[in-house]
Order: C-alpha cells, then sequence, then structure tokens
C-alpha cells in the first residue's frame, strides 16, 4: 500500500500544499515517495508545467545527491570478480565440457555466468539493490539449470541453438529487473537500453585490447619456436573475454548513482547517440533501395532460409537504432534538431514494418508447406512481436504532439522490454514440451 506522502501528492494540484508535503517527507525520510509520485504524474501528463516544473527540480536534486557520491570505478571490487569470470570461462573451453553435439557449455552458458558475477559486483556496491537483485539473480540461475538439464538428458540440438541466442537475452532482462524493480519507470527503462549500449561499446574496446595482447603474446613465443599449450590458449582468449564484461561494467556503469543519473555525456557514452543518429539516415537510404530490389527477386526469401534470419537480425537492428538514437531527456538534444530526428524515426519505422511483414508473410509460406518448426515458432513470435511494436510507436508518434514525443516512445519501448521477457521465457521453458523432437 502506498503511504499518506505518497498517496497526497498523487491526489492534490495545490502548489502551496506539495511544497508542505515535500518538506515534510524530507523530514520523514519518504522524499524517494513522493518524487515517485511527482514523476508519476509527469510521465502521465508531461505537458503540465506543475508536474513537469516538480519532475525537473526532483531530477535535479538527485543528480546533484548522486553526484556527491563517488565516482571512482571499483577496481578492487571489480577485478577478482573479472578474473573469476575469466577462469570460469578458462575452465568451460576445454574440450570436456561439450555436449554430444559438439557444442561447447560456454557457448551456452557464458551469459548466466556473466550475470551471476556482473551481479556479485552490483550487491558489493549497490547493497541496497539486494531485495531486487537477489531473487533476479536466483530466476536466470533457476532457468540456466532447467535449460542445462533439458539440454543433457531431453532436448536436441535445436533447442540448444535457440537457447544460444535467447538464454543471453534472458540474463540481461533479469539483470534489469533486478536493478531497476517492476515499479521502475518508462523512462529509467529507457535510460538503462542507453546505458547497455554503452557497456557493449565499452566491452567491445577492451575485448579488442585483449584479443590483440593474446595474437601478440602467441607470436612472440611463435617467433621463438614455442607452441603455448591448450590450457594457456584457453586462458588466453577465454579467459580474457571472461574478464571483459565485468570490467565494462565497472568502467561505464556507477551503482552509486541511480539510473536517470548516470552520465550519458562522456566517454564511449556520448558516441553512442551520435553514432545512431548518423546511421539513420543512411538506413534509411538502405531501407529505400532494399524496397526497389524486392520487386526483382520477390520470392527469394520464401525459398531460402537464410535471408529470413538476415531480417529478423534486421528488426531487431531497427529496433536498437531507433532506441540508440533518440535521447533520454528532451534537453540532451537542441529542440531545432528534434523535428528532424522524429521524422527519420519514423521514416525507417515506416519502412521496416514493410520489409517486416514481407519477411513475415515468407516465413509463414514456409510454415504453411514445410511445417511448424521449433525455429520458425521463434521467428515467426518475434517477427510478429517487433512489427506490433512498430506499428505501435507509429501510431503513437501519430498521436503525439512535439512536446511529448520523447515520453511516447520510451512508453513503447518500456512496453517492448516486458514482452521481450514474456516471449523469451516461453521459448526457453516451452519449446522443449511443445516440440519433443526439437
Amino acid at each position: 500500500m502506498p503511504n499518506n506522502i505518497q498517496t497526497l501528492a498523487l491526489s492534490t494540484d495545490d502548489p502551496r500544499l506539495l511544497e508542505e508535503l515535500y518538506r515534510a517527507a524530507l523530514r520523514r525520510g519518504e522524499a524517494d515517495a513522493f518524487a515517485m509520485a511527482m514523476r508519476t504524474r509527469y510521465e502521465r501528463a508531461p505537458e503540465h508545467p506543475l508536474y513537469a516544473a516538480w519532475y525537473y527540480r526532483l531530477q535535479d536534486r538527485a543528480t546533484e545527491r548522486d553526484a556527491e557520491g563517488s565516482a571512482r570505478t571499483a577496481w578492487r571490487a571489480a577485478l577478482p570478480l573479472a578474473l573469476l569470470n575469466g577462469l570460469m570461462f578458462a575452465l568451460l573451453a576445454n574440450d570436456r565440457f561439450v555436449f554430444a553435439d559438439g557444442l561447447p557449455y560456454l557457448l551456452l552458458f557464458w551469459s548466466p555466468l556473466v550475470a551471476l558475477l556482473v551481479g556479485l559486483y552490483l550487491l558489493r556496491e549497490y547493497p541496497s539493490a539486494r531485495g531486487r537483485m537477489l531473487p533476479a539473480l536466483g530466476s536466470v540461475m533457476a532457468v540456466s539449470a532447467y535449460v542445462l538439464t533439458l539440454s543433457r538428458w531431453r532436448t536436441g540440438e535445436t533447442y540448444r541453438t535457440l537457447m544460444v541466442v535467447h538464454l543471453p537475452l534472458l540474463a540481461w532482462l533479469g539483470m534489469g529487473l533486478g536493478l531497476l524493480g517492476w515499479r521502475s519507470s518508462a523512462r529509467e527503462r529507457f535510460a538503462a537500453l542507453i546505458k547497455t549500449l554503452e557497456i557493449v561499446l565499452t566491452g567491445g574496446v577492451f575485448g579488442a585490447g585483449m584479443a590483440a595482447f593474446a595474437i601478440i603474446t602467441v607470436g612472440l613465443f611463435a617467433a621463438l619456436g614455442v607452441d603455448l599449450p591448450e590450457w594457456a590458449l584457453q586462458t588466453l582468449f577465454a579467459g580474457g573475454a571472461g574478464a571483459v564484461p565485468v570490467i565494462a561494467v565497472a568502467v561505464a556503469f556507477q551503482p552509486q548513482r541511480s539510473m536517470l543519473a548516470q552520465r550519458f555525456d562522456q566517454g564511449l557514452g556520448r558516441l553512442v547517440p551520435i553514432l545512431m543518429r548518423l546511421l539513420l539516415p543512411l538506413t534509411l537510404l538502405v531501407l529505400v533501395i532494399y524496397l526497389c530490389f524486392i520487386p526483382f527477386n520477390f520470392m527469394g526469401p520464401f525459398r531460402q532460409r537464410d535471408l529470413l534470419i538476415v531480417y529478423n537480425i534486421m528488426l531487431f537492428a531497427v529496433m536498437a537504432l531507433l532506441v540508440g538514437a533518440t535521447p533520454v531527456r528532451e534537453d540532451d538534444l537542441p529542440m531545432r534538431y528534434h523535428v528532424w530526428l522524429r521524422a527519420a524515426l519514423r521514416a525507417v519505422a515506416g519502412l521496416s514494418v514493410v520489409i517486416g511483414l514481407y519477411a513475415l508473410a515468407a516465413v509463414l509460406y514456409r510454415t504453411w508447406f514445410g511445417g511448424l518448426t521449433p525455429n520458425r515458432f521463434a521467428v515467426i513470435g518475434w517477427n510478429m512481436i517487433n512489427i506490433g511494436l512498430l506499428i505501435a510507436l507509429l501510431f503513437q508518434q501519430w498521436r503525439t504532439d512535439a512536446q511529448a514525443w520523447i515520453v511516447a516512445f520510451q512508453r513503447i519501448v518500456s512496453i517492448a522490454l516486458v514482452i521481450y521477457g514474456a516471449w523469451t521465457l516461453v521459448l526457453v521453458l516451452a519449446i522443449p514440451w511443445l516440440f519433443r523432437t526439437a
């Protein structure tokens, strides 16, 4: 049940009473409840000047409070966990840890290991999230154990191949739920997505450095006529790859700050929106050219399975592009550019819907004549979800005015995360029982 402060803050528009409620909340240590109420009211009616004033006042205060905390990288906590994750990666890279079809355990279960070690790091640096993080980590580990059990004794190669793609998504969503909680706002979830893109970019930089170090090390010993043993190669390559995710999170994410108080305008985080916005016109051009070429090879996706895989990846790439190009806050981008960015986002989304429907028709055609398989079941679901979300995004943007388009976009993205999580869970848990030969 919400407390009295939160209830009153949700029920009055009297500026004097709201100020008194806020001061009372500060005295009682319930400022977070008041802030949550005003944030909810702002997101429901962002054009209301009173709600907007309180939202930005409280946001500025949260940012200042978080900035007072340490922004250092917690190397003493991160490095041991990164080394431990690297060691586990190196051990699982051994040839003994493979399934009957030759699929390495590491390829299937690297994401739960990363979730576990990153979760331990966040618990160490962000103890107030334990009430959410521990159940989330427990759920990820339980689902991973379920996949391992069925992969060893019931399912076949198809299920394991699908899990290589879907288990990382489920682990990431579980970590996000543990960090933010069910009651997080659409803007917080959107900010978490942007921060994820920054972490991936940071991990790519560290990963490239680790790979270069490993290659140089092997080359130097080869020049001396020394062939490194297999365990050393596993430590260099698999172990180095395992250390990267924990280090990337420690460098790019500051657990002492709330999600909305994270820095998005420094370092590699600043490159994410710039890169995505530069790619928008190029993507739009490619989509237009591709649509022009479809009539000349119309039946290609109906006959070639590989083209359908490309289309499915394209829809996810478009979703990532739209998210990365959209600012977290309205003032993160000068207002004079909003109209052009919004138009480009709608154009890319609209063209992607057309190509997505074309791909969906192709996979339905193949299913009609070839039967429903686990792969087609998953692809049909993902295509329908992404196409539906893009259509909802376009409809929402058509209904929303220029002042509230970012909030409307972030609401769609927030809904998308819930749908992604639900469908991924269905695929992970149900495929072995829906398709006995998978």
